[in-house]
Parts: structure tokens; C-alpha cells; sequence
């Protein structure tokens, strides 16, 4: 064998050798990353079935978590249920021990009432046979003098009493004889002073040229009826009559304002918000004049001179005042005429019964601003303007406020009577449905900030204008809550209550 045999072959295991190294190096790098594969898998399949063990414990625990606190629920509901049943039954107990209690009481203070009955009347018994006896006992020891006395006294003391039973008879042929005079005299001053009778309405109705003239009243978006009806204080009803337009008031001064106010709106065409308010204190005057001359005309009427002017004016205003749907000036002027008619048959001053006739209602103009009886109230203005103290009596006492003294005093009660007994007269509920409204607007009106108030809607609506400096945006709310508040806890009244507190801010300035 050669060298290079030898080399050849030399070379041949080295190679073989490097070749043999390299295989057995992969194949250990190559079982080395699998084995590490295999324990990385069995690491995450253990890590999964240890988190789906943890998962199946928790979801154990809180099923038993859950079972544990139903049946301690349970078991709480069921004693709470036994704990209330044996509080009922200690409740029912002491009741029926409290009723036999009061029935124990009862029967005592019967019992005790009886017993202080029989000693009254064993006491009495015993008095009366103690009398019975010593005037037995008197009789006895008296000679003939004092027996004639004593049937002196007797006779004197039935004769007295006899005498008593005439004038008492005396006293009631008397009073008969008056009733039937008093009769009289009112039928004779009923048939003179024969009134008709219509009751006061609370609507009026406008006329319009055409059904159009509805919309410019309205104005764009509602804005001129609104700030129609937050001025007059009164509602415009405007529905399909046909060229008609309604106004609404309880009050018959804000509503013949209103009316005239929108009559002169309708003809003079120019119909904004501030056309409106102009127009409104236009009207509010001429009503002021014509309440002046309705004060005027009535004194002239009744032949009554003399009076204050301010008396006059309080006087007008009662021709826009109703009671019990009773016109106050016309029931005025009646009872002005019907006590000079009574006066003129007893023989009396029918001047004076006149005087005191025509102002004896004087305080239902202003008893919506002063507190007391409408009676006490005029009583005390006719004082303040001059009036005698006799017509002032009168007008005090026609209501019995206070103790009628003169003649005059009782002419003007029966007057009064005879006036708002006339069949049609007078109607309760429009008197109290107004009552109501008044009583509205008067809580609205007591509360700081407010500077006017309408009843609106038949008493559904109120509307609360409050002056912007002293009430904000905020207090308007909480005025409005109160307002609702008082009237729940103050009123009795059907369906709902609305309160619109009104805030207005007005800028205004001169161009020079």
C-alpha cells in the first residue's frame, strides 16, 4: 500500500469523521428542541387544565356561596314572618285591652254618675220632708191672725202670678198687632218699590267686522293676546263664532275695561303690544269718570245731598261689584227707596233712612282691601267723610256686627232683607265661585315681590306678575312653588291649579 493510499484513507475517516460529528451534533440540537417543544406543551397543557380546575372550584364555591345565602334569606324571611305575626297579635291584644280599658272607664263614670244622681235626690227627699215637717209644725202653733196672714200671702201670690200670665198675653196680642203692622208697611213698600232683576254675567261679547281681525288679535305666535290678557288681567275667548270675540272676568271692572279696551283696539286697526297697553289705560280712565258719575247719578236719584266726593267715588265703584250675583248699586238704590218708603209710614225721616239706605254697602267697594266686616269697614269710611253718628250706626249694625239702637238702624236691616230676598236676586254659587277667585289672586298677592295678580281660566289659571328687580329668574321658580303649595294647603277647589309666575324686563329710552 502506497502513501497516498494511506493518505487517501487518512483522509477518507477524517472526512467521514467531521461529517459523523456533524450529523450526531444536529441530531442532538434537533432532540434537544424537541424535547423543549415537549415540555413547553406540557407546561401549557398543564397551566390550561389547572386554570379550567381553578374556573370548575370558583364556579362550586359560588354555586355554594349562592345556595348558603337563599337558605339564610330563607330562613330570615321565615322568621321575619313569624317575628310579624306575633307583633300583630301583640298589637291586636293591647288594642282589645284598650278598648276594655274604655269600656271599664265608661261603665265607671256611669256608675259614678248614677250614684251622684241618687244622692242628689236622697238629699232633695230628705229636704223637702224637713220642709214638709216644720211647715207642718208651723201651721200647727199658729193662732187665727197669723193663719189669716198666711192665706193673704197665698192669695196675694196667686194673683200675682195671675197678673203675670195677663201681661204676658197683653205682650204677645201686642207683639202679634206689630208683626201684622210690620207686614204692612213692608207690602206696601214692596209693591211701591217693584225692581226688576237680572243676574250679573261674567262674559261680554265684542263684535268684530270680519272673522280676520281673529288672527291680528292673536298676533304672531300669541304675542298680542298674551300681552292683551296679562295687562287687562281678563281672558279673550276666541273660538268659530262667527264675527265675535269673547271676554271672561270675574271681576266686571277688569272685564268692561277690557272690552272697551278691545273695542278701541278692533277700530282703530293697529293692534301691537304696545297699542294694547296704551288703549288699556285709556279705558281704565273712562271707566274711572263713569264710576264717578254712576256715584253721582244714584245720590241724585235718591234725592241724597251732601255726600263726600270721595264717599261718591267709593260709592260709583259699587256698580261694578256684584254679591251673589246681585248688582251692590242697584241693591243700593233699593234699599234707599224701600227704607224712605218704611220710614214715611212710622212717621220718621225718609231723608235720613234714605241716606243711610244708599251707603250702607259703602264697604263692599273696598273690602278687598281691608280686613273685617264689609259693615265694620263702611261704618268706619262714612265716620272718616263727615256722615252722622245716626247713619253710621246704621250702617254698622245692618249685618248685626254690632247691637242695633235706633229705629233707623232696624228700617235698614229689614230693607236690606227685603232687597236680597226678591226672588231672582241674588244666586250663591257665582258669589262663591268669585270668593274663590279673590281668595286666589289674595294668596298670590300676600307673597313679597308680587306686584299683580289674575285669576284666569274660571279659577284655573293664576298669573303672577312680579316686579324684575326684586325677584330673579330663580326665586320667580320658588315663588311659583310656593304659591302652588299654599293654595293646596288653603283652598278647596276641582281639578288642577295652574301658577304662571310672570318676569318682565322693559328698556326704555327717549330719542331726542
Amino acid at each position: 500500500m502506497g502513501i497516498e493510499t494511506i493518505i487517501g484513507v487518512v483522509v477518507a475517516l477524517l472526512v467521514g469523521a467531521a461529517i459523523g460529528f456533524v450529523l450526531a451534533r444536529y441530531v442532538l440540537k434537533s432532540m434537544a428542541k424537541n424535547a423543549a417543544d415537549n415540555a413547553e406543551q406540557i407546561q401549557s397543557d398543564a397551566e390550561k387544565q389547572a386554570d379550567i380546575i381553578k374556573r370548575e372550584a370558583k364556579a362550586e364555591a359560588k354555586d355554594a356561596a349562592y345556595q348558603l345565602k337563599q337558605e339564610a334569606e330563607k330562613d330570615a324571611a321565615e322568621r321575619r314572618k313569624e317575628v310579624k305575626t306575633l307583633e300583630n297579635r301583640l298589637i291586636q291584644r293591647e288594642e282589645n285591652l284598650d278598648k276594655r280599658a274604655d269600656s271599664l272607664d265608661s261603665r265607671e263614670h256611669q256608675i259614678s254618675s248614677m250614684a251622684g244622681q241618687v244622692e242628689k235626690k236622697d238629699r232633695d227627699l230628705s229636704a223637702a220632708l224637713e220642709q214638709a215637717n216644720t211647715d207642718l209644725q208651723r201651721i200647727a202653733n199658729m193662732n187665727e191672725s197669723q193663719a189669716q196672714e198666711a192665706l193673704l200671702d197665698s192669695v196675694k201670690n196667686e194673683v200675682t202670678h195671675e197678673a203675670a200670665a195677663i201681661i204676658r198675653e197683653s205682650e204677645q196680642q201686642i207683639r202679634n198687632e206689630a208683626d201684622k203692622k210690620s207686614r204692612e208697611i213692608l207690602s206696601l213698600a214692596i209693591q211701591r218699590v217693584a225692581a226688576d232683576h237680572a243676574a250679573e254675567h261674567t262674559v261680554s261679547s265684542v263684535s268684530i267686522p270680519s272673522d280676520d281681525i281673529k288672527g291680528r288679535i292673536i298676533g304672531k305666535e300669541g304675542r298680542n293676546i298674551r300681552t292683551f290678557e296679562q295687562i287687562t288681567g281678563i281672558n279673550l275667548i276666541i273660538d268659530d263664532t262667527p264675527e265675535t270675540v269673547t271676554v271672561s272676568s270675574f271681576d266686571p271692572v277688569r272685564r268692561e275695561i277690557g272690552r272697551i279696551a278691545l273695542e278701541n283696539l278692533i277700530a282703530d286697526g293697529r293692534i301691537h303690544p304696545a297699542r294694547i297697553e296704551e288703549m288699556y289705560n285709556k279705558a281704565t280712565k273712562l271707566v274711572e269718570r263713569e264710576v264717578k258719575e254712576a256715584g253721582e247719578a244714584a245720590a241724585f236719584d235718591t234725592g241724597v245731598l251732601d255726600i263726600h266726593p270721595e264717599l261718591i267715588k267709593t260709592l260709583g265703584r259699587l256698580r261694578y261689584r256684584t254679591s251673589f250675583g246681585q248688582n251692590v248699586l242697584n241693591h243700593s238704590l233699593e234699599v234707599a227707596y224701600l227704607a224712605g218708603v218704611m220710614a214715611s209710614e212710622l212717621g220718621l225721616d225718609p231723608t235720613q233712612a234714605k241716606r243711610a239706605g244708599l251707603l250702607h254697602d259703602l264697604g263692599k267697594a273696598i273690602d278687598h282691601e281691608n280686613e273685617g266686616s264689609h259693615a265694620v269697614i263702611g261704618a268706619d269710611l262714612a265716620r272718616r267723610f263727615g256722615e252722622k253718628p245716626e247713619i253710621v250706626h246704621a250702617i254698622e249694625a245692618h249685618h248685626a256686627d254690632v247691637e242695633p239702637s235706633t229705629v233707623l238702624a232696624v228700617l235698614i236691616q229689614a230693607a236690606d232683607a227685603v232687597s236680597a230676598a226678591r226672588p231672582g236676586a241674588r244666586r250663591e254659587s257665582v258669589e262663591s265661585y268669585i270668593k274663590r277667585l279673590e281668595q286666589l289672586e289674595g294668596i298670590a298677592n300676600a307673597h313679597e315681590g308680587v306686584e299683580k295678580t289674575f285669576a284666569m281660566q274660571a279659577g284655573r289659571e293664576i298669573r303672577v306678575m312680579v316686579e324684575p328687580s326684586k325677584i330673579n329668574d330663580d326665586e320667580a321658580k320658588v315663588l311659583a312653588h310656593d304659591i302652588a303649595k299654599q293654595i293646596e294647603s288653603d283652598m278647596q277647589y276641582p281639578g288642577q291649579v295652574k301658577v304662571l309666575v310672570i318676569r318682565e324686563s322693559r328698556a326704555e329710552d327717549i330719542a331726542k
